[in-house]
């Protein structure tokens, strides 16, 4: 098997079409369906069959589309660790919520990149439904944001740190002043981060558990966006209490009153399990619940970011 055939077969799969497959990978249908035939000969496996409803995959052919993503993630963080490594560093790629990857994360890799003059830490985005995928593909060395709901065997998840939501509106606010029922929460305009496009994650589970519905929702680029938009008086934001504290202090925030407008919910730490993960995984899944590292977390290092040789790399996905 050649990377070239498991590409163009993971990408089948992925999409459940050779037509869209190779629009995807910029080839031919026919290089596409020559990848497959030569899989399926070397495999002594069909690995699929054309239906009415689409492609219908033999038990064979899951398998190797669960193994085709992983050897291909093995690919390509080898490529990268190589690279790395002939200019003598490491790299560390993390995958992190919105929440986490917009308020908390700096603050975290900043202080953990600067115990290490070796190592440079990658920051990507992604939604937490997807976390499992990306860390068995090894796409990413270690995701941190809201707990699956199961863990897979193959990963090991740790409590990183528990935080609270509040709902928070402008000082002019109506709801300001009062103290509201869940039907009047529902009734005003919800300015919401990215977060709150996830299914899993504190925010989606607030307005699930409220009834916000969607045409009262309004999504912005980032959850600081949305806290501004609610300062100027135009809805709520939910957010995290410790972000928003100075501006409650200073009056610019009000906290919604009442038990409806509260959630307390954690982040965990998740990385293949010991066999699996990279060193620095493990370090940073370690480090994460310390004392330090959540004061860092919720302050930020303390530290100028120019006093720390490791480069931080931002990078967003859909």
């Amino acid at each position: 098997m050649t990377p070239t055939q498991l590409r163009a077969y993971s990408a089948v799969v992925r999409l459940g079409s050779v037509k869209l497959a190779a629009a995807q990978l910029s080839v031919s249908e026919s290089a596409i369906s020559l990848h497959i035939g030569q899989l399926r000969r070397e495999l002594g496996d069909q690995l699929f069959s054309r239906t009415s409803s689409g492609l219908a995959f033999t038990p064979g052919g899951l398998r190797l589309a669960s193994r085709a993503n992983e050897m291909l993630g093995l690919q390509d963080i080898t490529v990268l660790e190589v690279s790395a490594a002939a200019r003598g560093r490491r790299l560390l790629r993390v995958g992190a919520s919105s929440l986490f990857a917009e308020h908390a994360a700096p603050g975290l890799i900043e202080l953990f990149a600067g115990r290490a003059d070796d190592l440079d830490v990658e920051l990507s985005v992604r939604d937490p439904a997807s976390f499992a995928s990306v860390l068995l593909s090894r796409t990413v060395d270690i995701v941190i944001g809201p707990p699956p709901p199961v863990v897979d065997p193959e990963l090991t998840s740790r409590p990183v740190m528990n935080y609270r939501i509040e709902v928070v509106a402008g000082p002019d606010h109506p709801l300001a002043v009062v103290r509201p029922s869940p039907g009047q929460l529902r009734d005003q305009t919800w300015l919401l981060g990215p977060s709150a496009a996830t299914t899993l994650g504190a925010i989606p589970d607030l307005l699930r558990r409220l009834g916000i519905p969607e045409e009262k929702q309004q999504i912005y680029q980032s959850n600081a966006a949305a806290v501004e938009e609610a300062k100027r008086g135009k809805g709520l934001a939910p957010a995290l209490s410790f972000a928003v504290a100075p501006d409650v202090r200073k009056g610019h925030l009000v906290r919604v009153a009442g038990p409806h407008a509260v959630l307390e919910a954690g982040w965990h730490a998740l990385t293949l399990d010991e066999r699996g993960a990279p060193q620095a995984a493990q370090e940073l899944a370690r480090f994460a619940s310390t004392p330090r590292a959540i004061q860092a977390m919720i302050r930020g290092t303390g530290v100028n970011v120019g006093h720390f040789r490791p480069s931080v790399h931002v990078t967003l996905w859909s």
